[in-house]
């Protein structure tokens, strides 16, 4: 699958479709071959972590998940 539009990372989108459907943010990487993007504070899933350096607690994070290119617009 080719990328259609020119959506780059640090532009700034608005999802049109989906459960974050009117959300705007900033694109933090985009993945050409597949046709997905991730963006800031859309598309929130709850990962648990097991205890290592950085969390030493363990526990869930909050981390974005890749959409797919059609659902986000450029502003």
């Amino acid at each position: 699958m080719v990328m259609k539009r020119k959506i780059k990372k640090n532009d700034e989108v608005k999802v049109i479709a989906g459960n974050d459907k009117g959300k705007t943010g900033k694109v933090l990487a985009v993945f050409p071959k597949t046709g997905k993007v991730i963006v800031e504070g859309c598309k929130i899933a709850k990962k648990a972590v097991k205890p290592s350096d950085k969390i030493p607690n363990g526990g869930f994070i909050n981390k974005e998940m890749p959409m797919d290119i059609s659902n986000v617009a450029k502003v």
